[in-house]
């Protein structure tokens, strides 16, 4: 019972704040963290703690860790829906754009935040922030977080050219990302132990990367196969979740080749299942939109638990602040200007050149994924922790200002309509 509580509670504090939020107009993302937030282990679940009342909030983070299947099933309706940018009709206009520009401003943050925290380095001392750190920092610094940007761009119908550039050049993060991740993941267990593993700083990443694009090829080929002998709608879309949640599962196999460790990322399973499935399927635009809709409430789930595993206690640490404040100047500028620069290289729109940058903003699931995974591994012991809290102090402000930046940009790019409001307001007066 404690369990559907929880869940209760958590879809009516993301509702209720939801409301709130767009009194400040701010986006319904942010409401939803800020309730994750309130009814998390450090508000009303701490209250219940004390009380003795069970079913307030979230009483701990193990307790909140326990909904990561919530999680892990939303950010692959994330990707599946991103997955919808890749039809080819969009490519061949956009496509040469957006990964010049999605490669560019992931390398550029990179580079701006290595250049930085090394110099602090120097500053502080290895003790303080030692150069391993700063090295794997700069790297999870490239992803961006596709879930909030995809909620605010769907919640306000945004629609132009940096809408259509914004989520494809969003989706290759993951990819560039993991590349940079491992590279300078196995660079810093260099430097720690004096022995240069090329397996694991090169071919692991590109073996994850083409497995799980293959993966989701097969299951979006099987999807659009399948679909043909259902003609009931409602249950096309129940075939189209069943590959999503299947696709989810498979992505967390793991095993060796040859001394070769073999993973899966979800994200890009997801993506590119929903790739194929668009661009094989013709009826493909009006399920994708169908199942769109289903996922409401599991959206706000995970955007409610996403807020509830902030790790307030960041902020105790004077030392933690102060890096996580570098870690998120240096980031925003590596990105902005890395979009910037990329998109007038590509002779991109003056909105998309000035605008872009703003909306890359958000972080979070894939950098806490690479985080966790810092955290766990015995070559970097304690620094692990810090990398872990660096990051989290990043995340929290990254998801709370980020929605709202990204809306402000896509307004000021003129993408957003005001015509939809007004037509609501005008319904409910007549």
């Amino acid at each position: 019972m404690d369990t559907l509580l929880s869940l209760a509670v958590a879809l009516v504090a993301g509702l209720f704040m939801s409301r709130i939020a767009k009194l400040f107009n701010l986006p319904a993302v942010t409401g939803y963290l800020v309730a994750g937030i309130l009814i998390g282990p450090y508000c009303l679940g701490a209250l219940g703690n004390t009380i003795g009342v069970t079913g307030l909030g979230f009483t701990s983070m193990e307790y909140v860790h326990s909904f990561k299947i919530i999680s892990d099933v939303a950010l692959g309706f994330i990707a599946f829906a991103i997955g919808d940018e890749f039809r080819l009709s969009q490519l061949k206009a956009t496509g040469k754009q957006a990964t010049i520009i999605g490669i560019f401003q992931a390398v550029m943050a990179t580079i701006i935040v290595d250049a930085a925290l090394i110099g602090l380095h120097f500053m502080l001392g290895e003790d303080k922030l030692p150069l391993t750190t700063a090295i794997i920092l700069g790297a999870i610094a490239s992803a961006t977080a596709p879930a909030a940007t995809l909620m605010v761009i769907k919640q306000y119908k945004a629609k132009g050219k940096l809408t259509s550039l914004l989520l494809p050049i969003v989706a290759l993060d993951d990819a560039v990302g993991l590349v940079i991740f491992a590279i300078s993941f196995g660079l810093s267990k260099a430097i720690k132990t004096g022995a240069t593993d090329i397996i694991g700083i090169v071919v692991e990443p590109l073996v994850e990367i083409v497995f799980s694009l293959v993966l989701g090829a097969i299951i979006g080929f099987l999807l659009s196969i399948t679909q043909k002998y259902f003609k009931s709608n409602s249950k096309r879309q129940a075939l189209a979740i069943t590959a999503i949640i299947l696709a989810v599962a498979l992505s967390q196999i793991k095993f060796s080749v040859g001394g070769v460790h073999v993973g899966f990322s979800s994200l890009l399973v997801c993506m590119m299942l929903g790739t194929i499935f668009c661009n094989m399927c013709d009826s493909s635009a009006d399920l994708m939109e169908k199942t769109d809709k289903w996922t409401t409430p599991l959206f706000i789930l995970f955007f409610v638990i996403s807020g509830a595993e902030l790790e307030l206690k960041v902020f105790l640490d004077i030392i933690i602040v102060g890096i996580g404040v570098a870690y998120i100047i240096t980031r925003c500028i590596g990105k902005y200007f890395g979009a910037q620069w990329s998109a007038k290289w590509v002779k991109c729109e003056p909105k998309v050149v000035k605008y872009l940058g703003i909306t890359l903003f958000p972080q979070a699931g894939v950098a806490l994924g690479m985080s966790a995974i810092i955290a766990t591994s015995p070559e970097l012991g304690s620094e692990g922790a810090l990398i872990r809290n660096i990051v989290l102090f990043g995340v929290m402000i990254y998801e709370l200002v980020g929605p709202a930046m990204t809306k402000w940009a896509l307004n000021k790019a003129g993408e957003i309509s005001d015509k939809g409001e007004y037509l609501k307001k005008t319904n409910r007066k007549a």
